[in-house]
């Protein structure tokens, strides 16, 4: 009966493939038998790997040196370019790299696939700690670069291999070098996430603030990934925080758009400059609104920022809140631009203040607060006549840019009543915040808009209820 090809592979006859099996688990028995049955030893499967490059990457050495033995080519290429020296060096089969170099005449110890990496990058990029240290030993090129322009420096950091990014370091190559993308091993090790590679590329010397082709440092990374740990460790270093990069976006950019509020909250904390606009002209809050982000948004509001700042298209940070319908949203910009006019105007900078302390910018929920907001309700939703809710923020010093955003959610004819309210609340934070009696402000702006009914209403039923927090006395 013949040999047939083997279906695994289409290019082995089943007697091959047999034979390649037998090297992948060092069955020398069964590959002498194959040989004596008149097999071929440098048949080559669809990835023109022979038997001796399963040898080799399996640490087989009885195998290898049966295949040698016969005649099989030291030096033959899979369809990556690798011969056994490269096969032997991934999988760190030390033996296998030692008689190779040692007992064959001729072998290349800098021979490369057809990435252009040696041995030396295949044992650095795969942690192969033993073998690095022997290919150093032997004299290999410690600096070859693949067509990358990637050395074995950058691969051992990329792929987090501390100790073998260490024994690399001490033979003292360029910590500095970049890949043809412009990045650096320190880059590699930051998008890594691998911190002690970081820590340790840092402590030899590496520059914190090297730049990618694209103009991304380090902090940039971390901030893409939200790698906290890595970011204290660059900021530590010395890290420019505010450099951007090539489409001019800074490391809060990066981390709001990616949604990680912690890394946000370390960068305000460093006192980046939140005001910086990328190539849309966007600012880290116009970002946040664009994406619905409440919890940035509002870390970057406490933190007090340029409302005024427009985009391409002329929109501020509340206009493109507005815009994408993140009501939430809009109502707390609004509240952050008029607390920022009445802490200007008060002057009120301390720190310590309870206002600082307490500060924030979303909807309020406190049981103190309930009977008033009940109020605000009740009074937009039933008493208030159509556009005199604007009357009132005109009143207040809304803005007509408040105002607009307030109504751009449209649900219908009857939206006045929730635009009303939501107006009142947001008047309502501000006057809890500079400790007014609400109660006495209400009565003032329904009598400064020509509704002293009303306004006399709200004052009886506020002095007739025990559980009104201010009674509007002072009158």
């Amino acid at each position: 009966m013949g040999d047939d090809l083997a279906s695994e592979s289409d290019t082995l006859l089943h007697s091959e493939k047999e034979f390649h099996d037998a090297a992948k688990h060092n069955d020398t028995a069964r590959m002498e038998e194959l040989i004596r049955r008149g097999v071929d030893v440098k048949a080559k499967n669809h990835t023109d790997r022979t038997a001796l490059h399963w040898a080799a990457g399996a640490g087989n050495m009885d195998a290898v040196r049966l295949l040698l033995d016969h005649g099989v080519p030291v030096d033959d290429e899979d369809s990556n370019g690798r011969n056994l020296l490269h096969c032997a060096a991934l999988r760190g089969h030390i033996q296998v790299i030692e008689f190779i170099m040692e007992d064959l005449e001729d072998m290349c110890v800098d021979k490369t696939d057809k990435m252009d990496r040696t041995a030396f990058h295949l044992a650095a990029e795969y942690g192969q700690l033993e073998v690095v240290e022997f290919l150093i030993r032997l004299g290999c090129s410690h600096s070859a670069k693949d067509k990358e322009e990637n050395a074995a420096l950058h691969l051992a950091a990329k792929n987090g291999h501390l100790s073998v990014l260490q024994k690399i370091i001490d033979v003292g190559v360029d910590v500095d070098g970049k890949n043809l993308e412009g990045l650096t091993a320190l880059h590699l090790a930051a998008e890594g996430g691998h911190s002690d590679c970081v820590k340790l590329l840092l402590e030899a010397g590496a520059n914190v603030n090297a730049q990618t082709q694209k103009k991304m440092n380090c902090l940039h990374y971390a901030a893409l990934h939200g790698y906290e740990e890595i970011a204290r460790i660059l900021m530590d270093a010395g890290i420019r925080t505010d450099a951007v990069n090539h489409q001019n976006a800074s490391v809060t950019h990066i981390a709001v758009l990616q949604n990680f509020p912690a890394m946000v909250k370390l960068f305000i904390d460093a006192e980046c400059d939140l005001d910086i606009p990328d190539n849309r002209q966007q600012t880290s809050l116009h970002i946040a609104a664009e994406h619905g982000r409440q919890d940035i948004a509002e870390m970057i509001l406490i933190a007090g920022v340029n409302l005024k700042l427009t985009d391409k298209q002329g929109k501020t940070s509340l206009d493109v809140a507005a815009r994408g319908n993140h009501i939430n949203l809009v109502d707390m910009i609004i509240k952050a631009d008029r607390f920022y006019k009445w802490e200007k105007d008060n002057l009120n900078s301390d720190s310590d203040s309870w206002v600082a302390k307490h500060l924030t910018f979303k909807q309020d929920h406190r049981l103190e607060t309930q009977h008033i907001r009940s109020v605000t309700w009740r009074l937009a939703t039933k008493y208030l006549r159509p556009g005199e809710w604007k009357k009132l923020a005109h009143y207040w010093k809304f803005t007509d840019a408040h105002i607009r955003a307030i109504e751009q959610q449209w649900t219908g004819t009857k939206s006045y009543r929730e635009h009303g309210h939501r107006m009142l609340l947001i008047w309502l934070h501000g006057a809890i915040i500079a400790g007014e009696n609400p109660i006495k402000g209400l009565y003032e702006g329904l009598v400064g808009i020509g509704r002293r009914d009303l306004a006399e209403s709200i004052r009886k039923k506020a002095n007739a209820d025990s559980a009104s927090p201010r009674k509007c006395t002072v009158m």
